[in-house]
Protein backbone atom coordinates (compact mmCIF):
# COMPACT_ATOMS: atom_id res chain seq x y z
CA UNK A 1 0.00 0.00 0.00
CA UNK A 2 1.37 3.48 -0.95
CA UNK A 3 -0.34 5.51 1.62
CA UNK A 4 -3.34 5.23 4.25
CA UNK A 5 -6.09 8.29 4.47
CA UNK A 6 -8.98 7.44 6.97
CA UNK A 7 -12.32 6.43 4.99
CA UNK A 8 -14.23 9.62 5.48
CA UNK A 9 -11.44 11.17 3.60
CA UNK A 10 -11.39 9.06 0.41
CA UNK A 11 -14.96 9.14 0.24
CA UNK A 12 -15.15 13.04 0.39
CA UNK A 13 -12.38 12.88 -2.17
CA UNK A 14 -14.61 10.50 -4.32
CA UNK A 15 -17.78 12.34 -3.92
CA UNK A 16 -15.80 15.36 -5.11
CA UNK A 17 -14.45 14.49 -7.99
CA UNK A 18 -17.53 12.23 -8.98
CA UNK A 19 -19.95 15.26 -8.43
CA UNK A 20 -17.74 17.68 -10.33
CA UNK A 21 -17.09 15.27 -13.50
CA UNK A 22 -20.71 14.38 -13.48
CA UNK A 23 -21.87 18.07 -13.78
CA UNK A 24 -18.71 18.61 -16.32
CA UNK A 25 -20.50 15.79 -18.33
CA UNK A 26 -23.77 17.47 -18.94
CA UNK A 27 -22.12 19.60 -21.28
CA UNK A 28 -19.67 17.28 -22.99
CA UNK A 29 -21.80 15.36 -24.88
CA UNK A 30 -24.20 18.27 -26.16
CA UNK A 31 -21.12 20.18 -27.44
CA UNK A 32 -19.48 17.14 -28.75
CA UNK A 33 -22.71 16.16 -30.87
CA UNK A 34 -24.07 19.96 -31.88
CA UNK A 35 -20.80 21.15 -33.04
CA UNK A 36 -21.50 19.12 -35.88
CA UNK A 37 -25.15 19.72 -36.03
CA UNK A 38 -24.79 23.39 -36.24
CA UNK A 39 -21.84 22.68 -38.99
CA UNK A 40 -24.38 21.21 -41.19
CA UNK A 41 -27.09 23.21 -41.38
CA UNK A 42 -24.54 26.28 -41.91
CA UNK A 43 -23.36 23.86 -45.09
CA UNK A 44 -26.82 23.79 -45.83
CA UNK A 45 -27.44 27.60 -45.97
CA UNK A 46 -23.99 28.16 -48.27
CA UNK A 47 -25.20 25.87 -50.63
CA UNK A 48 -28.65 26.64 -50.74
CA UNK A 49 -28.50 30.08 -50.01
CA UNK A 50 -31.77 28.95 -47.68
CA UNK A 51 -31.71 31.97 -44.95
CA UNK A 52 -34.00 29.85 -42.71
CA UNK A 53 -30.83 27.74 -42.56
CA UNK A 54 -28.95 30.46 -41.46
CA UNK A 55 -31.43 30.93 -38.96
CA UNK A 56 -31.13 27.84 -37.45
CA UNK A 57 -27.51 27.87 -37.64
CA UNK A 58 -27.38 30.83 -35.49
CA UNK A 59 -29.98 29.98 -33.19
CA UNK A 60 -28.61 26.56 -32.38
CA UNK A 61 -25.32 28.13 -32.74
CA UNK A 62 -26.04 30.72 -30.02
CA UNK A 63 -27.12 27.74 -27.47
CA UNK A 64 -23.77 25.95 -28.41
CA UNK A 65 -21.93 28.69 -27.08
CA UNK A 66 -23.74 29.21 -24.07
CA UNK A 67 -22.79 25.24 -23.11
CA UNK A 68 -19.43 25.48 -24.08
CA UNK A 69 -18.65 28.31 -21.93
CA UNK A 70 -20.43 26.40 -19.23
CA UNK A 71 -18.27 23.63 -19.98
CA UNK A 72 -14.68 24.99 -20.18
CA UNK A 73 -15.38 26.74 -17.09
CA UNK A 74 -16.24 23.22 -15.38
CA UNK A 75 -14.00 21.19 -17.08
CA UNK A 76 -10.62 23.71 -15.85
CA UNK A 77 -11.19 22.34 -12.11
CA UNK A 78 -10.62 18.86 -12.99
CA UNK A 79 -7.02 18.62 -14.06
CA UNK A 80 -6.16 20.81 -10.62
CA UNK A 81 -8.03 17.79 -8.66
CA UNK A 82 -5.52 15.08 -9.42
CA UNK A 83 -2.90 17.47 -7.64
CA UNK A 84 -4.85 17.92 -4.52
CA UNK A 85 -7.13 15.15 -3.52
CA UNK A 86 -5.53 12.80 -5.75
CA UNK A 87 -1.74 13.02 -5.55
CA UNK A 88 -0.78 9.17 -5.27
CA UNK A 89 -2.13 8.45 -8.31
CA UNK A 90 -0.38 11.65 -10.25
CA UNK A 91 3.07 10.39 -8.68
CA UNK A 92 2.31 6.69 -9.41
CA UNK A 93 1.31 6.98 -13.38
CA UNK A 94 1.33 10.50 -14.23
CA UNK A 95 4.17 9.87 -16.76
CA UNK A 96 1.33 7.88 -18.27
CA UNK A 97 -1.96 9.76 -17.88
CA UNK A 98 -0.57 13.07 -18.48
CA UNK A 99 0.82 12.61 -21.51
CA UNK A 100 -2.31 12.49 -23.23
CA UNK A 101 -4.27 15.01 -20.86
CA UNK A 102 -1.34 17.74 -22.37
CA UNK A 103 -1.58 16.92 -25.77
CA UNK A 104 -5.71 17.52 -25.06
CA UNK A 105 -5.61 20.80 -23.82
CA UNK A 106 -2.00 22.18 -26.09
CA UNK A 107 -3.35 21.15 -28.70
CA UNK A 108 -7.01 20.02 -29.43
CA UNK A 109 -8.35 21.92 -26.98
CA UNK A 110 -6.72 25.60 -28.35
CA UNK A 111 -7.65 24.25 -31.58
CA UNK A 112 -11.16 24.26 -30.87
CA UNK A 113 -11.25 27.31 -28.72
CA UNK A 114 -9.37 29.31 -31.61
CA UNK A 115 -11.37 28.68 -34.59
CA UNK A 116 -14.77 29.26 -32.03
CA UNK A 117 -13.76 32.48 -31.34
CA UNK A 118 -12.91 32.92 -35.48
CA UNK A 119 -16.50 31.63 -36.12
CA UNK A 120 -17.94 33.81 -33.47
CA UNK A 121 -16.33 36.82 -34.52
CA UNK A 122 -15.81 36.15 -38.36
CA UNK A 123 -19.87 35.99 -39.86
CA UNK A 124 -18.86 39.54 -41.48
CA UNK A 125 -15.19 39.66 -41.90
CA UNK A 126 -14.31 36.19 -42.89
CA UNK A 127 -15.35 35.30 -46.78
CA UNK A 128 -18.27 32.12 -46.83
CA UNK A 129 -16.08 29.50 -46.97
CA UNK A 130 -13.37 30.32 -44.48
CA UNK A 131 -15.81 31.41 -42.41
CA UNK A 132 -17.63 27.72 -42.77
CA UNK A 133 -14.32 26.30 -42.58
CA UNK A 134 -13.84 27.25 -38.94
CA UNK A 135 -17.16 25.56 -37.39
CA UNK A 136 -15.49 22.53 -38.96
CA UNK A 137 -12.07 23.07 -37.42
CA UNK A 138 -14.10 23.10 -34.17
CA UNK A 139 -15.99 20.16 -34.73
CA UNK A 140 -12.07 18.54 -35.28
CA UNK A 141 -10.98 19.83 -31.96
CA UNK A 142 -13.93 18.80 -29.91
CA UNK A 143 -13.83 15.49 -31.36
CA UNK A 144 -9.62 15.03 -30.91
CA UNK A 145 -10.27 16.56 -26.57
CA UNK A 146 -12.72 13.52 -26.46
CA UNK A 147 -10.44 10.87 -28.19
CA UNK A 148 -7.24 12.05 -25.81
CA UNK A 149 -9.32 12.12 -22.59
CA UNK A 150 -11.10 8.85 -23.34
CA UNK A 151 -7.46 7.71 -24.37
CA UNK A 152 -6.52 8.23 -20.79
CA UNK A 153 -9.57 7.27 -19.17
CA UNK A 154 -9.43 3.60 -21.52
CA UNK A 155 -5.93 2.90 -20.47
CA UNK A 156 -7.17 3.57 -16.66
CA UNK A 157 -9.60 0.34 -17.66
CA UNK A 158 -7.29 -1.46 -19.22
CA UNK A 159 -3.24 -0.51 -18.68
CA UNK A 160 -1.28 -1.36 -21.35
CA UNK A 161 2.65 -0.13 -23.05
CA UNK A 162 3.63 0.32 -19.53
CA UNK A 163 6.45 -1.28 -17.52
CA UNK A 164 7.54 -0.44 -13.70
CA UNK A 165 10.07 2.10 -13.61
CA UNK A 166 13.43 1.74 -11.30
CA UNK A 167 11.44 4.49 -8.80
CA UNK A 168 8.63 2.37 -8.59
CA UNK A 169 6.29 4.72 -10.71
CA UNK A 170 4.56 3.46 -13.98
CA UNK A 171 6.31 4.64 -17.34
CA UNK A 172 4.91 4.07 -21.07
CA UNK A 173 7.17 1.49 -23.25
CA UNK A 174 4.43 2.08 -26.31
CA UNK A 175 2.80 4.90 -27.28
CA UNK A 176 1.00 3.09 -29.85
CA UNK A 177 -0.23 0.37 -27.96
CA UNK A 178 -1.78 3.12 -25.33
CA UNK A 179 -3.49 5.23 -28.01
CA UNK A 180 -4.71 2.57 -30.24
CA UNK A 181 -5.55 -0.35 -27.94
CA UNK A 182 -8.94 -1.82 -28.63
CA UNK A 183 -10.59 -0.59 -25.83
CA UNK A 184 -9.72 3.02 -26.42
CA UNK A 185 -11.97 3.08 -30.16
CA UNK A 186 -14.74 0.81 -28.60
CA UNK A 187 -15.02 3.85 -25.58
CA UNK A 188 -14.36 6.88 -28.44
CA UNK A 189 -17.31 5.31 -30.78
CA UNK A 190 -19.88 5.00 -27.77
CA UNK A 191 -19.46 8.29 -26.62
CA UNK A 192 -19.47 10.15 -29.91
CA UNK A 193 -22.66 8.10 -30.65
CA UNK A 194 -23.89 8.95 -27.58
CA UNK A 195 -22.95 12.58 -27.96
CA UNK A 196 -24.68 12.56 -31.60
CA UNK A 197 -28.19 11.28 -29.42
CA UNK A 198 -27.38 14.06 -27.00
CA UNK A 199 -27.55 16.77 -29.31
CA UNK A 200 -30.25 15.38 -31.73
CA UNK A 201 -32.38 14.72 -29.05
CA UNK A 202 -31.76 18.15 -27.42
CA UNK A 203 -32.19 20.67 -30.98
CA UNK A 204 -35.61 17.70 -31.46
CA UNK A 205 -37.43 19.08 -28.31
CA UNK A 206 -35.92 22.42 -28.58
CA UNK A 207 -37.34 22.35 -31.73
CA UNK A 208 -40.52 21.02 -30.83
CA UNK A 209 -40.86 23.50 -28.28
CA UNK A 210 -41.22 26.32 -30.76
CA UNK A 211 -43.08 24.10 -32.86
CA UNK A 212 -45.73 23.78 -29.83
CA UNK A 213 -45.54 27.40 -29.12
CA UNK A 214 -46.29 28.51 -32.70
CA UNK A 215 -42.77 29.78 -33.37
CA UNK A 216 -41.84 29.52 -36.56
CA UNK A 217 -42.82 26.34 -37.35
CA UNK A 218 -41.77 25.91 -40.69
CA UNK A 219 -38.56 26.82 -40.11
CA UNK A 220 -38.35 24.56 -36.70
CA UNK A 221 -39.60 21.70 -38.81
CA UNK A 222 -36.84 21.70 -41.17
CA UNK A 223 -34.51 21.33 -37.55
CA UNK A 224 -36.29 18.74 -36.50
CA UNK A 225 -36.27 16.78 -39.23
CA UNK A 226 -32.25 17.16 -39.29
CA UNK A 227 -32.35 16.04 -35.33
CA UNK A 228 -34.51 12.55 -36.20
CA UNK A 229 -32.41 11.80 -39.25
CA UNK A 230 -29.01 12.19 -37.19
CA UNK A 231 -30.89 10.45 -33.58
CA UNK A 232 -32.64 6.99 -35.60
CA UNK A 233 -29.42 5.49 -36.75
CA UNK A 234 -26.97 7.09 -33.87
CA UNK A 235 -30.01 5.78 -31.48
CA UNK A 236 -29.64 1.87 -33.02
CA UNK A 237 -26.05 2.03 -33.70
CA UNK A 238 -25.23 2.74 -30.43
CA UNK A 239 -27.26 0.07 -28.78
CA UNK A 240 -25.47 -2.84 -31.02
CA UNK A 241 -22.05 -0.67 -30.72
CA UNK A 242 -22.98 -0.85 -26.84
CA UNK A 243 -23.17 -4.08 -27.11
CA UNK A 244 -20.05 -5.29 -28.49
CA UNK A 245 -18.44 -2.91 -26.17
CA UNK A 246 -19.57 -5.33 -23.26
CA UNK A 247 -18.22 -8.06 -25.15
CA UNK A 248 -14.70 -5.79 -24.91
CA UNK A 249 -15.34 -5.26 -21.11
CA UNK A 250 -15.98 -8.79 -20.28
CA UNK A 251 -12.74 -9.96 -21.44
CA UNK A 252 -10.99 -7.08 -19.88
CA UNK A 253 -12.67 -6.26 -16.85
CA UNK A 254 -15.21 -9.84 -16.04
CA UNK A 255 -15.71 -8.65 -12.21
CA UNK A 256 -17.32 -5.45 -13.87
CA UNK A 257 -19.50 -7.60 -16.06
CA UNK A 258 -20.52 -10.15 -13.36
CA UNK A 259 -21.16 -7.20 -10.83
CA UNK A 260 -23.47 -5.38 -13.56
CA UNK A 261 -25.48 -8.63 -13.98
CA UNK A 262 -25.45 -9.57 -9.96
CA UNK A 263 -24.15 -12.63 -10.81
CA UNK A 264 -22.65 -14.06 -8.00
CA UNK A 265 -21.97 -17.75 -9.89
CA UNK A 266 -20.84 -18.82 -12.74
CA UNK A 267 -23.26 -19.70 -15.55
CA UNK A 268 -23.19 -21.57 -18.79
CA UNK A 269 -25.49 -20.59 -20.30
CA UNK A 270 -26.32 -17.21 -18.36
CA UNK A 271 -29.93 -15.41 -18.05
CA UNK A 272 -30.18 -11.77 -18.85
CA UNK A 273 -32.12 -10.32 -16.02
CA UNK A 274 -33.74 -7.35 -16.59
CA UNK A 275 -35.51 -6.54 -12.94
CA UNK A 276 -35.19 -8.09 -9.84
CA UNK A 277 -35.41 -7.26 -5.88
CA UNK A 278 -32.34 -8.20 -3.42
CA UNK A 279 -29.60 -10.14 -4.62
CA UNK A 280 -27.20 -7.28 -4.46
CA UNK A 281 -24.92 -8.21 -1.69
CA UNK A 282 -22.52 -10.96 -0.37
CA UNK A 283 -25.05 -12.07 2.68
CA UNK A 284 -28.22 -11.40 0.01
CA UNK A 285 -26.76 -13.36 -2.89
CA UNK A 286 -30.34 -14.67 -4.37
CA UNK A 287 -33.05 -12.20 -5.10
CA UNK A 288 -36.32 -12.65 -3.77
CA UNK A 289 -37.84 -11.76 -7.42
CA UNK A 290 -36.73 -11.42 -10.47
CA UNK A 291 -37.49 -11.42 -14.59
CA UNK A 292 -34.62 -13.42 -16.36
CA UNK A 293 -34.20 -13.86 -20.47
CA UNK A 294 -32.66 -17.22 -21.00
CA UNK A 295 -29.45 -16.81 -22.55
CA UNK A 296 -29.38 -13.10 -22.73
CA UNK A 297 -26.47 -12.49 -20.43
CA UNK A 298 -24.39 -14.96 -22.42
CA UNK A 299 -25.38 -13.72 -25.81
CA UNK A 300 -24.19 -10.43 -24.14
CA UNK A 301 -21.25 -11.04 -22.86
CA UNK A 302 -19.58 -13.35 -25.05
CA UNK A 303 -21.60 -13.34 -28.46
CA UNK A 304 -22.72 -16.64 -27.94
CA UNK A 305 -26.00 -17.51 -26.27
CA UNK A 306 -24.04 -20.76 -24.61
CA UNK A 307 -21.17 -18.55 -23.58
CA UNK A 308 -19.85 -19.00 -19.70
CA UNK A 309 -19.94 -15.60 -18.07
CA UNK A 310 -17.80 -15.76 -14.58
CA UNK A 311 -19.65 -15.28 -11.63
CA UNK A 312 -18.82 -12.72 -8.41
CA UNK A 313 -17.24 -15.34 -6.28
CA UNK A 314 -14.91 -17.00 -8.64
CA UNK A 315 -13.61 -13.79 -9.78
CA UNK A 316 -13.03 -12.83 -5.85
CA UNK A 317 -11.09 -16.18 -5.00
CA UNK A 318 -9.05 -15.20 -8.70
CA UNK A 319 -8.07 -11.68 -8.09
CA UNK A 320 -7.59 -12.72 -4.61
CA UNK A 321 -5.26 -15.31 -5.47
CA UNK A 322 -3.17 -12.82 -8.31
CA UNK A 323 -3.65 -9.62 -5.96
CA UNK A 324 -3.44 -10.61 -2.30
CA UNK A 325 -6.49 -10.42 0.20
CA UNK A 326 -8.87 -8.00 0.05
CA UNK A 327 -12.49 -7.46 -1.23
CA UNK A 328 -12.57 -6.79 -5.14
CA UNK A 329 -16.18 -6.44 -5.16
CA UNK A 330 -17.58 -3.28 -6.37
CA UNK A 331 -20.65 -1.87 -5.45
CA UNK A 332 -23.37 -4.31 -7.06
CA UNK A 333 -26.36 -2.61 -6.80
CA UNK A 334 -25.05 0.52 -8.13
CA UNK A 335 -23.91 -0.92 -10.99
CA UNK A 336 -26.55 -3.32 -11.32
CA UNK A 337 -28.84 -0.61 -11.99
CA UNK A 338 -26.62 1.94 -13.61
CA UNK A 339 -26.02 -0.36 -16.91
CA UNK A 340 -30.20 -0.92 -17.06
CA UNK A 341 -30.60 2.73 -16.71
CA UNK A 342 -27.90 3.47 -19.54
CA UNK A 343 -29.88 0.37 -21.44
CA UNK A 344 -33.03 0.80 -20.94
CA UNK A 345 -32.97 4.98 -21.20
CA UNK A 346 -30.92 4.32 -24.68
CA UNK A 347 -33.90 1.87 -25.92
CA UNK A 348 -36.47 4.59 -24.87
CA UNK A 349 -34.36 7.22 -26.69
CA UNK A 350 -34.60 4.77 -30.19
CA UNK A 351 -38.03 4.29 -29.68
CA UNK A 352 -38.89 8.03 -29.67
CA UNK A 353 -36.64 8.63 -32.58
CA UNK A 354 -38.30 5.41 -34.56
CA UNK A 355 -41.95 7.02 -33.82
CA UNK A 356 -40.54 10.45 -34.60
CA UNK A 357 -39.27 8.93 -38.17
CA UNK A 358 -43.05 7.79 -39.05
CA UNK A 359 -44.58 10.89 -38.27
CA UNK A 360 -42.49 13.07 -40.46
CA UNK A 361 -42.95 10.44 -42.61
CA UNK A 362 -46.49 9.98 -43.11
CA UNK A 363 -46.44 13.83 -42.85
CA UNK A 364 -48.29 14.29 -39.58
CA UNK A 365 -45.76 15.62 -37.39
CA UNK A 366 -46.50 19.49 -37.16
CA UNK A 367 -50.17 18.04 -35.98
CA UNK A 368 -49.00 15.47 -33.50
CA UNK A 369 -49.04 17.81 -30.40
CA UNK A 370 -48.39 14.90 -27.92
CA UNK A 371 -45.46 13.93 -29.53
CA UNK A 372 -44.27 17.48 -29.08
CA UNK A 373 -44.54 16.97 -25.64
CA UNK A 374 -42.72 13.83 -25.35
CA UNK A 375 -40.04 15.14 -27.44
CA UNK A 376 -39.77 17.81 -25.29
CA UNK A 377 -39.19 15.40 -22.02
CA UNK A 378 -37.44 13.53 -24.15
CA UNK A 379 -34.17 15.98 -23.91
CA UNK A 380 -33.36 14.30 -20.83
CA UNK A 381 -33.31 10.90 -21.46
CA UNK A 382 -29.44 10.58 -23.42
CA UNK A 383 -28.17 12.77 -20.54
CA UNK A 384 -29.35 10.47 -17.98
CA UNK A 385 -28.47 7.50 -19.89
CA UNK A 386 -24.62 9.21 -19.73
CA UNK A 387 -24.63 9.63 -16.79
CA UNK A 388 -25.87 6.29 -15.89
CA UNK A 389 -23.09 5.11 -18.35
CA UNK A 390 -20.14 6.72 -16.60
CA UNK A 391 -21.69 5.78 -13.52
CA UNK A 392 -20.93 1.87 -14.98
CA UNK A 393 -17.76 2.79 -16.53
CA UNK A 394 -15.99 4.26 -12.91
CA UNK A 395 -18.11 2.10 -10.07
CA UNK A 396 -17.85 -0.91 -11.85
CA UNK A 397 -14.06 -0.58 -11.70
CA UNK A 398 -13.92 -0.18 -8.03
CA UNK A 399 -11.98 -0.94 -5.95
CA UNK A 400 -9.39 0.09 -8.44
CA UNK A 401 -8.49 3.40 -10.09
CA UNK A 402 -5.84 1.72 -12.39
CA UNK A 403 -7.24 -1.66 -12.91
CA UNK A 404 -4.71 -4.20 -11.59
CA UNK A 405 -1.94 -1.23 -10.97
CA UNK A 406 -3.34 0.74 -8.16
CA UNK A 407 -6.10 0.79 -5.60
CA UNK A 408 -8.21 3.83 -5.01
CA UNK A 409 -7.50 3.90 -1.24
CA UNK A 410 -3.59 4.81 -2.58
CA UNK A 411 -4.27 7.27 -4.71
CA UNK A 412 -5.63 9.97 -2.78
CA UNK A 413 -3.39 12.58 -1.63
CA UNK A 414 -2.57 11.73 2.12
CA UNK A 415 -1.80 14.88 3.50
CA UNK A 416 -5.26 16.61 2.71
CA UNK A 417 -7.59 16.43 6.02
CA UNK A 418 -11.22 15.53 6.07
CA UNK A 419 -12.02 18.77 6.82
CA UNK A 420 -10.41 20.30 3.77
CA UNK A 421 -11.64 18.11 1.29
CA UNK A 422 -15.08 18.56 3.17
CA UNK A 423 -14.50 22.01 2.55
CA UNK A 424 -13.74 22.01 -0.82
CA UNK A 425 -17.04 20.19 -1.93
CA UNK A 426 -18.98 22.57 -0.17
CA UNK A 427 -17.52 25.20 -2.19
CA UNK A 428 -17.48 23.61 -5.06
CA UNK A 429 -21.35 22.17 -4.65
CA UNK A 430 -21.82 26.31 -4.60
CA UNK A 431 -20.01 27.43 -7.65
CA UNK A 432 -21.16 24.64 -9.67
CA UNK A 433 -25.06 24.72 -8.15
CA UNK A 434 -24.01 28.73 -9.67
CA UNK A 435 -23.17 27.91 -12.40
CA UNK A 436 -26.60 25.66 -13.17
CA UNK A 437 -28.45 28.60 -12.57
CA UNK A 438 -26.65 30.44 -15.24
CA UNK A 439 -26.27 28.14 -17.57
CA UNK A 440 -30.23 27.53 -17.02
CA UNK A 441 -31.19 31.37 -17.23
CA UNK A 442 -28.90 31.89 -20.40
CA UNK A 443 -30.39 28.64 -22.39
CA UNK A 444 -34.25 29.70 -21.60
CA UNK A 445 -33.77 33.41 -22.32
CA UNK A 446 -32.49 32.01 -25.33
CA UNK A 447 -34.85 30.19 -26.50
CA UNK A 448 -38.14 33.22 -25.56
CA UNK A 449 -36.84 36.14 -26.66
CA UNK A 450 -33.51 38.39 -27.20
CA UNK A 451 -32.03 41.87 -26.70
CA UNK A 452 -29.72 43.26 -29.13
CA UNK A 453 -26.98 45.80 -28.30
CA UNK A 454 -26.79 48.52 -30.93
CA UNK A 455 -24.35 51.25 -31.11
CA UNK A 456 -25.77 54.96 -31.22
CA UNK A 457 -27.06 56.23 -34.87
CA UNK A 458 -28.03 53.25 -36.08
CA UNK A 459 -30.50 53.29 -38.93
CA UNK A 460 -33.49 50.66 -38.28
CA UNK A 461 -37.16 50.06 -39.82
CA UNK A 462 -40.01 48.27 -38.32
CA UNK A 463 -40.36 45.50 -40.56
CA UNK A 464 -36.74 45.06 -40.98
CA UNK A 465 -36.15 44.85 -37.59
CA UNK A 466 -38.54 42.40 -37.63
CA UNK A 467 -36.72 39.97 -40.23
CA UNK A 468 -33.79 40.42 -38.46
CA UNK A 469 -35.51 39.13 -35.50
CA UNK A 470 -36.75 36.12 -37.64
CA UNK A 471 -33.24 35.38 -39.26
CA UNK A 472 -32.06 34.39 -35.45
CA UNK A 473 -35.50 32.09 -35.67
CA UNK A 474 -37.98 34.00 -34.11
CA UNK A 475 -41.32 34.77 -35.33
CA UNK A 476 -41.63 38.40 -33.34
CA UNK A 477 -42.46 41.21 -35.11
CA UNK A 478 -43.22 43.62 -32.62
CA UNK A 479 -40.81 45.64 -31.09
CA UNK A 480 -40.16 47.52 -27.68
CA UNK A 481 -37.22 50.01 -27.44
CA UNK A 482 -35.56 51.39 -24.48
CA UNK A 483 -32.34 53.76 -24.35
CA UNK A 484 -30.25 52.96 -21.12
CA UNK A 485 -28.32 55.92 -19.38
CA UNK A 486 -25.24 55.36 -21.59
CA UNK A 487 -26.66 55.64 -24.58
CA UNK A 488 -27.31 52.06 -26.15
CA UNK A 489 -30.28 51.48 -27.65
CA UNK A 490 -32.08 47.85 -25.95
CA UNK A 491 -34.26 46.34 -28.89
CA UNK A 492 -36.70 43.26 -27.22
CA UNK A 493 -38.79 41.37 -30.40
CA UNK A 494 -42.05 40.00 -28.66
CA UNK A 495 -44.17 37.71 -30.19
CA UNK A 496 -47.29 38.70 -32.18
CA UNK A 497 -50.22 37.04 -33.27
CA UNK A 498 -50.50 38.53 -36.50
CA UNK A 499 -47.58 38.48 -38.84
CA UNK A 500 -47.54 40.54 -42.23
CA UNK A 501 -47.47 38.35 -45.47
CA UNK A 502 -44.12 38.41 -47.27
CA UNK A 503 -45.50 40.85 -49.94
CA UNK A 504 -45.61 43.61 -46.72
CA UNK A 505 -42.06 42.55 -46.00
CA UNK A 506 -40.69 42.71 -49.31
CA UNK A 507 -42.55 46.20 -49.93
CA UNK A 508 -40.59 47.41 -46.96
CA UNK A 509 -37.20 45.87 -47.63
CA UNK A 510 -34.20 47.34 -49.30
CA UNK A 511 -32.39 44.57 -50.64
CA UNK A 512 -29.27 46.72 -51.40
CA UNK A 513 -28.19 47.51 -47.55
CA UNK A 514 -27.50 45.46 -44.62
CA UNK A 515 -30.82 44.44 -42.39
CA UNK A 516 -28.83 46.68 -39.61
CA UNK A 517 -28.96 49.72 -42.20
CA UNK A 518 -32.65 49.59 -43.37
CA UNK A 519 -34.53 53.02 -43.19
CA UNK A 520 -37.55 54.96 -45.01
CA UNK A 521 -35.60 58.25 -44.06
CA UNK A 522 -34.10 60.51 -41.61
CA UNK A 523 -37.24 60.42 -39.59
CA UNK A 524 -36.44 56.92 -38.51
CA UNK A 525 -33.40 56.89 -37.70
CA UNK A 526 -32.23 56.54 -33.83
Amino acid sequence: MINTVSSISLDLARWQFASTTLFHYIFVPLTLGLTPLVAIMQTKWHRTGDERWLRLTKFFGTLLLINFAIGVATGLVQEFQFGMNWSGFSRYVGDIFGAPLAVEALGAFFLESTFLGLWIFGWDRLSPRVHLATIYAVWAGTWLSAFFILTANSWMQHPVGYEMGSDGHVVATDIFAILFQKFVWFAVVHTLLAAFMTAAFFMLGVSCWQIWKGKNPEVFRMAAKLAIIVAVPASAINLAWGSEFGVEATNVQPMKIAASEALWDTEQPAAFSLVQIGGFTESDQDPSFDIEIPRMLSFLATNSFSGEVKGINQLQAEEEQKFGPGNYIPDVKMTFWSMRTMAYLGSLSFLIALIGAWLMWKDRFMEARWFHRLAIVGIFLPFLSNFAGWLLTEAGRQPWVVYGLLKTEDAVSPSVSTGMVGASLGAFVLLYGGLACVEFWLGQAHARGIKIHLPKNTTLMDANTSRAARLYGYDTLDVQFDVSQDGALKIKFEPRATLPTAAEIEKNYDHSAPIAQQHLGPKETV
